[in-house]
């Protein structure tokens, strides 16, 4: 059990976050177009995991536009922005956004990446969902950097995960 803040007040996950240098654990999430994805659909490409309660909260869809603008241009790099928003919310936020250089993928259909990553919380008001987190992994899928935010309702830090990627 790891712990974090909203607004103030502690809030503990389920798990802790992967350990650095650990192979990262697969996942079965939906992308917006309903297919199942896995970590094997991005093979070959190093990975930023972010995850966050809701797109619809104002932080959440900061870190989503945050590392939209980060990635851009780095074709080796994918960002993968982790909600339990269903994919037709997550499709019309980034439309509406603008946001081209992140995927977003959901829980919708299998509730158990948030329990490997250690990421789904356990109590408070957002209990279920999952905390605000960054996992960098590199292209083979081990785990590079890890961020459990420590106040939920702030930015991860954007800098040091891109510094994990080299």
């Amino acid at each position: 059990m790891a712990t974090t803040k909203l607004k103030g007040n502690e809030v503990h996950t389920k798990g802790e976050l992967p350990a650095t240098g650990s192979r990262a654990p697969d996942f079965a999430l939906t992308s917006p177009t309903l297919e199942d994805v896995s970590l094997a659909s991005f093979a070959g490409k190093k990975k930023i995991i972010s995850t966050n309660p809701s797109l619809d909260t104002g932080v959440c869809a900061a870190t989503a536009r945050g590392f939209n603008q980060r990635v851009a241009g780095r074709a080796d790099v994918v960002v993968l922005v982790v909600t339990a928003d269903l994919p037709f919310a997550q499709k019309r936020f980034c439309q509406a956004e603008g946001i081209e250089n992140v995927v977003t993928l959901s829980e919708m259909r299998d509730r158990s990446f948030g329990d490997a990553y250690g990421l789904t919380l356990s109590d408070g008001p957002l209990r279920g969902l999952l905390a605000r987190a960054v996992v960098v992994l590199d292209e083979n899928d081990r785990v590079l950097h890890t961020e459990l935010v420590p106040e939920m309702t702030t930015e991860p830090d954007y800098d040091a995960a891109l510094a994990a990627l080299g």
